[in-house]
């Protein structure tokens, strides 16, 4: 029987060699050597198709979601041919040793390797590497299969790349030109970099607001790799990063995943040093923010690195670095491969304890808070709720009346009322660690000098009260969801104005040519009492709509939005529904500023929020044809972040403020407030520090070798402040008189002189975050959202920006009350 076994596995030992014999190497396949062009998405998935046909035993490509663009999302699944017969075995087996599956594995042998290229679609090399790390792997490495399951995603982003690599293709030499000042090293606004909305994929994965991460993040849930790398470029000047990453390190982290990360890091250090190729580690790539392609899989206990290639959108083909040497895609792609194949090496020659460890991260019971109490807007929580299922993490209704615990609004240990909404997030489940890293109120850092954002916690970026507990609280299965009654025929219909979920469903009316009034005082009707912003849809103003109620009920049922009926105009409490403090919302007319000088991801943020969660329409104007625009065919301006020197020269401004104070509409975002802050005819100023000019000098004495570390007191890198709010002012409608703001750098202006201060900084505690005490003593009494009038339009300044990666959703509802609510002028017909 031995003898009969042995020779099967020779025969089938044979035939895979053959097999792989046969597989035709990328440069055979494209028909031009790999490297010496940039390959489309389409060819790149041809190959891996041709790869997968060739090999159906060892490979099997399957398509998991498309891009914006309606590009195919792919992800190969590579391994032995025993494995990938196995293969659903394996996949729950991994589920069931850290919880996610009932059952206990039957083997927990097999390593699973995720390899994501090409996030950001100008980082161009590394999906050229995917096809030559996938050929390698079966022709030259069939041994590291055995016992390792690579799942291979050639092109995280299709769209980016295509981007670039079409604007490269039609604007490149032949030869190409090394010299870097040739236009084929210098992209156009906005380049490859991000998706369609001109976000980056890279700082998605925690948020998922983009459709390749969520179609993404349904695939990686059921697998839970135990090693994740994402490969990057960089500039032209720096060599090849790769683990192990630099401080900070979460503290979720293990010291296994540590310790693996340097036995990783040495690996490559040999095939690196074998070659002379420069490399460095443990600087600059920190493992903090949870919404990298390094954290995120961390945090779910994976070993998670950014591997990162000298290049990036400049290098082209080829461009001569600054020491004089010519650095090619050929090179470009060869160190990615390189890396590539040592890290599944090292996960073959360590796949059973990779299991183990991996096994063991998800015991969480060393965790400090045991349960997160979260209470408020019930369409907050719903929202939050959302996201929470996207990472598969669950969550429950609260059974006790009272919690105890660190309480997010003070900032101190206390006491929360709490009903049966309020939700119940656990951290004794499998994904407790990224509950903690998700939920806690103050991220632990090691180092200040960090690569991102140090605050992101969920209660604050949602506006829900929370309280974190060192005990666990008890809970049990939610409840339904409530069921709309159907409309009766009455005067008129109410609804709230306090969430997202309240503007999508005004503009739903706005598109079906609803009239919509919204009230700028509290009223009382039919013993209810309405809040500044409630929506009121009246049957004698839509009389031009046919079945109007029954219209009316389809929406509101469609939107899971409650009205209330008011029979009559004449209200209990005033203001009557005919005053004119109840006022007809203008369908307003939008645009937004594109191109050179604006900041692309905002301008994206921007767009995506209109498009994908307002569903409102808006027009985009590139700065260059700014001159040339008739701006009396909009209501409303949006300059995103940006610089508008050149934009906004003098006859540009003139123009500009004319048409404001004809009635229009500036939101000025962040950076665009440089443009109006100290200039004539605005009371907007740079709030600068007293001590200056002290900080100055003391900064000259400073030793060269600690600069970097002393400007550390300078930064805000993106810390939590409370806000005190005008909320009877319409931008702040739906809102308390607090508000949580994520505050993204270190610019302050002073309070308005003239004008509103809608919402401002009274004191300087840092609720979560870095902020240095330079930049936090000068924040005292500063703006954060005000509106500055001129003739009959206003200036809307949002020193914050609201939108940022489109996770803040406590601040959304800020932007639609300055398009809809702020100074409401007469209602065009």
């Amino acid at each position: 029987m031995q003898k009969i076994v042995l020779i099967l596995w020779v025969v089938f030992g044979s035939f895979t060699l053959t097999s792989a014999q046969n597989l035709q190497s990328p440069s055979s396949f494209l028909g031009y050597d790999i490297g010496t062009q940039f390959s489309r998405h389409h060819q790149v998935i041809d190959y891996f198709k041709s790869v997968a046909k060739t090999l159906p035993n060892q490979v099997i490509l399957k398509e998991y979601g498309n891009t914006y663009e309606r590009r195919g999302l792919h992800l190969a699944y590579i391994s032995s041919e025993a494995n990938i017969k196995n293969l659903e075995t394996i996949r729950e087996n991994n589920l069931k040793q850290i919880g996610l599956l009932e059952g206990n594995p039957t083997s927990t042998d097999v390593a699973i390797v995720w390899l994501s290229y090409n996030v950001h679609g100008n980082e161009a090399s590394s999906t050229e590497a995917a096809m030559l790390t996938i050929y390698k792997l079966l022709t030259e490495h069939q041994g590291l299969l055995k016992n390792t399951v690579v799942i291979m995603d050639p092109s995280v982003n299709p769209d980016g790349r295509d981007r670039y690599v079409n604007w490269y293709n039609e604007t490149k030499s032949t030869p190409f030109d090394i010299d870097s000042n040739a236009n084929e090293h210098n992209e156009p606004w906005p380049g490859g970099r991000p998706n369609h909305y001109l976000f980056d994929l890279n700082r998605d994965w925690a948020w998922a607001t983009q459709v390749e991460t969520q179609q993404r993040l349904l695939v990686y849930n059921k697998w839970m790799p135990h090693v994740h790398v994402d490969f990057h470029e960089q500039g032209i000047n720096e060599p090849y990063y790769f683990a192990p990453a630099a401080e900070p390190f979460h503290e979720i982290i293990s010291d296994w995943q540590r310790d693996f990360q340097t036995q990783i890091g040495k690996n490559h250090a040999k095939y690196f040093d074998a070659e002379g190729w420069l490399f460095f580690t443990r600087e600059r790539f920190d493992l903090l923010y949870p919404s990298y392609g390094d954290t995120y899989p961390t945090f779910m206990g994976a070993i998670g690195m950014t591997y990162e290639q000298a290049g990036h959108g400049r290098a082209g083909l080829g461009i001569r670095n600054d020491e004089g040497e010519v650095l090619t895609l050929i090179d470009r792609l060869t160190h990615h491969t390189t890396a590539g194949i040592s890290t599944v090496e090292m996960a073959s020659k360590n796949a059973e304890k990779l299991n183990s460890e991996f096994a063991q991260f998800f015991d969480n019971s060393n965790l400090k808070y045991k349960s997160y109490v979260i209470k408020g807007n019930e369409d907050r929580l719903n929202r939050l709720k959302t996201l929470l299922s996207k990472h598969n993490i669950t969550y429950e209704n609260a059974l006790a009346s009272k919690i105890s615990g660190y309480n997010y609004t003070t900032g101190q240990q206390t006491n929360l009322n709490v009903d049966n909404n309020a939700l119940v997030v656990q951290t004794n489940q499998p994904k407790g660690k990224m509950v903690k890293s998700l939920f806690e109120p103050n991220t632990k850092l090691s180092d200040s000098l960090t690569y991102d954002i140090t605050a992101w916690s969920l209660p604050y970026a949602y506006g829900l009260d929370a309280i974190a507990s060192t005990t666990e609280v008890a809970g049990n299965t939610l409840s339904d969801p409530k069921v709309l009654q159907t409309l009766n025929d009455a005067y008129g219909y109410v609804s709230k104005w306090n969430s997202m979920e309240d503007a999508q469903f005004l503009t739903e009316l706005l598109r079906q040519n609803f009239k919509v009034r919204f009230t700028e005082k509290p009223f009382s009707s039919n013993n209810k009492k309405f809040n500044r912003g409630a929506l009121i849809i009246t049957k004698g103003d839509n009389k031009h709509i046919d079945k109007m109620v029954s219209k009316l009920n389809t929406i509101a049922q469609h939107h899971a939005q409650p009205l209330t009926a008011i029979n009559t105009g004449f209200s209990q409490t005033i203001p009557d529904i005919g005053s004119p403090d109840i006022k007809l919302l203008n369908k307003q007319k939008v645009a937004v500023l594109s191109g050179e000088g604006t900041n692309s991801l905002n301008y994206g943020e921007i767009w995506h929020f209109f498009e994908q969660q307002l569903q409102y329409p808006l027009t985009s104007i590139n700065t260059r044809d700014f001159a040339k625009i008739n701006l009396d065919n909009y209501t409303i301006l949006i300059l995103p972040n940006g610089y508008y020197n050149n934009v906004l020269n003098d006859e540009n401004m003139a123009k500009l403020k004319t048409w404001v104070s004809a009635g229009g509409k500036v939101i000025a975002i962040d950076g665009a407030l440089q443009s109006f802050a100290g200039k004539d005819g605005f009371s907007l100023k740079f709030k600068k520090s007293d001590d200056e000019e002290e900080d100055k000098k003391i900064q000259n004495l400073t030793p060269y070798a600690d600069r970097e570390r002393e400007s550390s007191n300078d930064l805000i890198t993106g810390a939590i402040f409370n806000t005190k709010v005008d909320n009877t002012h319409p931008m702040a409608f739906g809102y308390d008189t607090n508000y949580f703001t994520l505050k993204l750098g270190n610019s302050a202006y002073s309070l308005l002189d003239s004008g509103y201060n809608i919402a401002y900084l009274d004191d300087t505690k840092v609720y979560s975050g870095f902020a240095g005490q330079n930049a936090v003593k000068n924040l005292e009494q500063t703006l954060v959202f005000g509106e500055e009038r001129m003739g009959s339009g206003s200036f809307i300044y949002m020193v914050d920006n609201i939108l940022f990666r489109s996770f803040w959703e406590n601040g959304k509802l800020f932007l639609v009350n300055a398009i809809f609510m702020v100074n409401n002028n007469a209602y065009e017909l």
